[in-house]
């Protein structure tokens, strides 16, 4: 780690708090941030992330063991929070001594927050706003992760240069904030780290890691795309509201939209409550992804990816990643004039 003094540095706090070598944590990525790849990015110094996703309790409880199988360092569990069956995923968790729990997907329910740190684990939620982000902090939070609109998968509407301009310097210096979306080399983590931040996520640069289980065809996708091909999908009822999902576009990115006119109208006609309704678009997108992720069908599945796609162009070993975005924001935070 020598090698990375200026770097460290600024991490000290993120890597403490993570109980990693590097303030990196791996997004939460349905089917892809599974045993597999979680080890091999906390075996390599950074914070790998289970994706629970539409898991059920049994899955989740296998999937834990599995990872603990594989790696003795920390690692975190991503939970929905409008997964219908929220608390008996957090008691798995307290279960296995998960260290980190992230929430995602919407304001944590009454009582979660408490119950997960009962269990013993921080956790860690995302703040699409800095009202919110203060609120999750007294709510409770340990940290949280600020994600702008050109990250992979689910998105809000704001970018990333943006939100971390408008969060970490309220934030950033009392409490532990990591940034996320669109970030695919280390020069804007050295950035973002100059700006206070504790660290940062990064999903689209793991996804083709040689550990992710992903289908060649999917990988071979990514090595295609360009950043403009990443596309964030449209909300089509505005009555039906629906988190923005980015992915490369294909007949899939299509089928979304197609499906949202049969929820909404299933809605209308009272035969579907909104709960169920919003959760019937979450069970599309995990049953898309895998078709693309598993299946490797790239036409019909969702090819889930962030605008930093472009800089994914070929299969490297997780520890080679991350020996890279380190080595290229120590240069860059190397390079700064001196004050």
């Amino acid at each position: 780690m020598s090698a990375f003094n200026k770097s460290s540095a600024l991490m000290a706090r993120g890597a403490e708090f993570l109980g990693s070598d590097y303030a990196i944590l791996c997004g939460a990525m349905s089917w892809v941030s599974e045993r597999k790849l979680v080890s091999a990015i906390s075996n390599a110094g950074g914070f790998g992330v289970i994706a629970c996703g539409a898991m059920t309790p049994e899955l989740l409880d296998a999937e834990i063991a599995a990872t603990q199988a594989l790696t003795s360092r920390a690692f975190g569990v991503n939970l929905i929070t409008m997964h219908p069956q929220l608390f008996d995923l957090i008691e798995v968790c307290a279960k296995h001594d998960v260290t980190h729990v992230v929430l995602a997907g919407g304001i944590p329910p009454k009582g979660s927050v408490e119950a997960i740190k009962q269990g013993g684990a921080k956790v860690i939620c995302f703040a699409p706003t800095l009202a919110l982000g203060k609120k999750l902090l007294r709510s409770g939070a340990d940290a949280l992760v600020i994600e702008g609109m050109e990250a992979g998968g689910h998105i809000g509407p704001v970018s990333t240069s943006v939100l971390a301009q408008e969060i970490l310097p309220t934030l950033a210096a009392d409490n532990l904030v990591f940034v996320a979306g669109g970030i695919g080399r280390g020069e804007a983590i050295a950035g973002y780290l100059e700006m206070g931040a504790a660290g940062v996520q990064l999903g689209t640069r793991f996804a083709c890691a040689s550990e992710s289980i992903a289908h060649p065809d999917f990988k071979k996708a990514f090595f295609r795309a360009s950043a403009r091909d990443a596309i964030a999908s449209v909300q089509v009822d505005p009555r039906l509201p629906v988190i923005p999902v980015r992915a490369l576009r294909n007949k899939g990115t299509e089928a979304f939209s197609a499906k949202q006119i049969e929820v909404a109208r299933q809605v209308d006609e009272a035969a579907l409550a909104m709960t169920e309704a919003q959760l019937q678009i979450e069970h599309y997108w995990a049953g898309a992804l895998r078709r693309a992720v598993v299946d490797g069908d790239i036409e019909n599945g969702s090819l889930m990816a962030g605008q930093s796609v472009g800089m994914v162009t070929q299969e490297e070993p997780a520890a080679e990643i991350i020996a890279k975005l380190m080595a290229e924001c120590e240069a860059a935070l190397s390079t700064r004039v001196a004050a």
